[in-house]
Order: structure tokens, then sequence, then C-alpha cells
């Protein structure tokens, strides 16, 4: 029980999730409900959560991959609501279900992970770094622009992770983005891989950083064909700070 709305009001609104209300009364009712619950979560907030815990864990578990999905867009904001302690406890399980669903349910998270991601502690979000390298790979590998909005978040999730982390785990991404097939999806991870050294540049990483870059000289400037040196001068290209300073210290 809660007094902040009508207790008929929410008991309606908690209805809505039952199947054969869904077969009797509307096909798109349990999708109108999860569109609405982060605004429902919202106005009754977070000490009242019990009261909608149950409703949202049957429709991240609904059938209808829409109804997934329409949560998985808006995960990130009910964490907000909720709190750490809240979405480390209840949101944390249903997020990493949507990691493994179908790729329209997973671009819901993909679009927000790092506004997710940031609401976690840092031993928490750590785990994911072992999960990211799962984004490269979709039902159909024409769908680019899955992977096209993976690397625009890892530029964004950069800070979130220090040096090493970022060596070990998102240099590997960077690397396998930088050779998609599709040229956008290589424009923006040239973008990058940037990023990645700047990063290393701000922390005094100059170990990882010149490592990153003889592995980018390897991989693309002697690269045997052409898109691979064509690679290397737009990383230059886009990066010549970064790369400027390498080779004045000594790369």
């Amino acid at each position: 029980l809660q007094d902040i709305i009508p207790q008929p009001l929410l008991d309606q609104y908690l209805s809505m999730t039952d199947p054969a209300r869904a077969q009797t009364v509307d096909t798109e009712i349990a999708k109108h409900c999860a569109y609405s619950l982060p605004g429902v979560a919202l106005t009754l907030g977070r000490q009242n959560w019990h009261c909608l815990k149950d409703t949202y864990e049957t429709l991240a578990s609904d059938v209808q991959w829409k109804v997934r999905r329409t949560l998985a867009f808006s995960i990130h904001e009910l964490a907000v609501i909720l709190g750490d302690q809240l979405t480390a406890a209840d949101l944390v399980p249903i997020f990493n279900g949507f990691l493994k669903d179908l790729d329209e349910v997973r671009i819901g998270v993909l679009k927000h992970l790092y506004d997710f991601l940031k609401l976690l502690h840092a031993d928490k979000r750590r785990e994911y770094l072992y999960q990211l390298q799962e984004f490269v790979v979709t039902d159909n590998s024409r769908n680019w622009r899955f992977r096209y909005e993976l690397a625009e978040q890892l530029i964004l999730i950069l800070e979130l992770y220090n040096p090493n982390d970022v060596y070990d785990y998102l240099r590997h991404i960077a690397l396998t983005l930088c050779s998609d097939k599709v040229s956008e999806v290589r424009w923006i991870s040239f973008k990058l891989v940037v990023a990645i050294l700047q990063k290393f540049y701000a922390n005094s990483a100059n170990t990882l950083g010149l490592n990153f870059i003889n592995e980018l000289v390897v991989r693309f400037r002697h690269c045997s064909k052409w898109v691979g040196r064509q690679a290397f001068a737009f990383i230059c290209q886009v990066g010549m700070f970064s790369l400027c300073f390498y080779v004045y210290i000594g790369i």
C-alpha cells in the first residue's frame, strides 16, 4: 500500500500485465504499461518501488519482444529514479538478461549503455568489461548500425575505466571495428581509437599509448590491402595531436 496516488488507480495499472487482459482487451496493453512504468515509478518514489517490482519483472520476461525492448530503452532512466542500491539488486539482473536478448532488445540497452554503467559502483561496472565484446556479434551481420552505436558508446565509456582496463579490453574491440566492412562503422571507430590514445595521454600512460601506436602501425600502416593503409591515414587525420605527442616522445 502507498498514499501517493489512489490505490484503485494503481491496482488498475498493475493489472495491465495480466495475459488474459491482453488477449481480450488490447494486445498492445503490456507495451503501453512498459512505456509508462518509469513515470509511475517516479511518481511513487523509490520508497514505493516494492509496489512495482513484480510488475516490472513480469514485463521484463514478456513473450513479446516489443515489451522487453520498451523496458530496455528506459532501464537507465529507472536506475536514476531507484538509486544505486535498488539498481544493483533489482535492475542489474534484468539488464543482464537484456544483454543476451534479441538484437531488437539489445539495442535498447546499447544506446544508453554509458548512462546505465556510470550509475553502478566501480566493482560492479568492471564486470561488464568481459561482456562488451559480445556486442560486436549481432543476429544479422548486416545490422551495421548496431556496431556503429557500440563505437559511439565506447567513446563515452572510456572515462569509466582506467587505462589498463581500456588497453586490455576495449582496445581489442576498437581494432575489430576499425576493420569493419561498412565505412560508417570504420570512420566512427577511428574516432574511438583516437579517444583511446587521448585517454592514455591524459593519464600519463605513455607506455600503453606507444604500444597501441605500434600495433596500429603494424596492423594498418603496413597492411597489404589499401583499405588498411587508408584506415591508418584517417586515424592520423582524426588524431593529429595524439599522434604528434607520441612521435615527440620517441615512437
